[in-house]
């Protein structure tokens, strides 16, 4: 049995808080920080990622932006959210190869297979609730969703997504059948917990992310997926054609697709007026009114404007054009370093599997990102720092040290 270092605690609480992701934000919180504690305690080197520059520029552009809002204290939430991004720092500063990689996201991958499991039940749950009611199961469920171990279905839906994609990618890009069945074990509750999400989106991200992957796997392979999209849509087990095809047409009065245009709207309106530093961290839900597009004459009862259900239309509505740029400079500065890494890398390298992983992940997530504000969550804000830096620990980049 292999002893235990006291200069491995850091690597130790830094694996946890990542598998703590998936099962409770404060507990992740809690991990993280012992992990940075005994960081410095151990004076272990401090590694940055070449994003830090893009990731620096977002965060002081944030800043700025608050500043000028006028509103301080009611944005102060997002400012406080900053510490999320020191996961990044944190893996790339205490991971050391792939295998110790491997381990972790397996055991993330089984968190996440937990919190699905529990999303299963919860949708057996409901069924019987809408039974009892003697409600349309549609109408009675759309706003009653499945979370998991989460606070919110798009949360779970996202964070199947990220579960889903690595699956993916270790079974297409590594060998071993043992690994396989566990794995595929665990994509059974993940994969039908993130259908019971009902999460378009989502579905969209994890379709684009795996097509991603096969395509560097078995290009051919896809040939399936049109077959298999017409068997869920023809058989429209539990709704979830109905859900799929609602996305080109609404189900009888729900139409959230009309209602996310009504918020790329007013997105356009404040960005239109403020496009240098926004209206401030937190305001959009405060001041959306001032920016009803025309022909608009107030918010629809009954619909959510907390924000913009839009990565990038939020961010620069919030904090400014610059600023939104910003952290697409940080994203596609990680995708061109993953896509040359995987260049150079040889056929079969252990590698590959985690520089693959990270760019299907980051396209999952771009774009369920323009249906949603997904990087808002803590929770799916941390994996996907903590997915960047297993990239570049991956493919060992010339990391700048502190």
């Amino acid at each position: 049995m292999p002893r235990f270092h006291r200069e491995e605690t850091p690597l130790y609480l830094a694996g946890a808080a990542v598998i703590a992701t998936a099962v409770s934000i404060t507990a992740f919180e809690v991990l993280m920080a012992l992990a940075l504690v005994a960081l410095v305690v151990t004076r272990k080197t401090w590694r940055l990622p070449p994003i830090w520059r893009p990731l620096a520029v977002f965060l002081i552009g944030t800043m700025v932006s608050l500043a000028a809002s006028g509103h301080i204290r009611e944005g102060l939430p997002q400012i406080r959210k900053f510490h999320i991004y020191l996961m990044l720092f944190l893996v790339t500063s205490v991971f050391q190869n792939v295998r110790q990689i491997g381990r972790v996201v397996l055991g993330w991958l089984l968190a996440a297979a937990t919190s699905a499991a529990w999303g299963v039940v919860q949708f057996a749950q409901k069924i019987e609730r809408a039974r009892d009611a003697r409600q349309p199961f549609y109408g009675y469920y759309i706003d009653s969703r499945i979370t998991g171990f989460t606070s919110h279905w798009m949360n779970l839906g996202c964070e199947m997504m990220i579960a889903l994609i690595l699956i993916a990618a270790v079974i297409l890009f590594t060998g071993g059948r043992r690994r396989t069945a566990w794995l595929l074990a665990a994509a059974a509750p993940i994969g039908a917990a993130l259908a019971g999400t009902w999460t378009r989106s989502m579905w969209l991200g994890a379709f684009c992310g795996v097509v991603y992957l096969i395509w560097f796997w078995r290009r051919w392979m896809l040939l399936a997926a049109p077959p298999i999209v017409a068997v869920v849509l023809l058989l429209n087990p539990f709704d979830l054609g109905d859900r799929a095809l609602s996305a080109f047409s609404p189900h009888g009065s729900v139409d959230s697709n009309a209602h996310r245009a009504e918020l790329r709207a007013i997105g356009w309106e404040i960005i239109k007026a403020h496009p240098w530093l926004g209206v401030g961290p937190e305001q959009v839900s405060r001041q959306y009114t001032n920016y009803l597009p025309p022909g608009m004459k107030g918010p629809r009862p009954g619909e959510y404007y907390g924000h913009l259900e839009n990565d990038y239309i939020q961010y620069a509505a919030e904090r400014g054009v610059p600023t939104m740029l910003a952290l697409m400079w940080m994203i596609g500065w990680a995708l061109y370093d993953f896509a040359r890494a995987l260049r150079r890398l040889p056929a079969g390298a252990a590698e590959r599997w985690v520089a693959h992983g990270a760019v299907a992940v980051t396209i999952g997530v771009l774009v369920s990102g323009w249906y949603s504000w997904n990087l808002n969550s803590s929770a799916v804000l941390a994996i996907y720092m903590a997915v960047l830096g297993f990239g570049y620990v991956a493919i060992r980049p010339p990391f700048q040290r502190m």
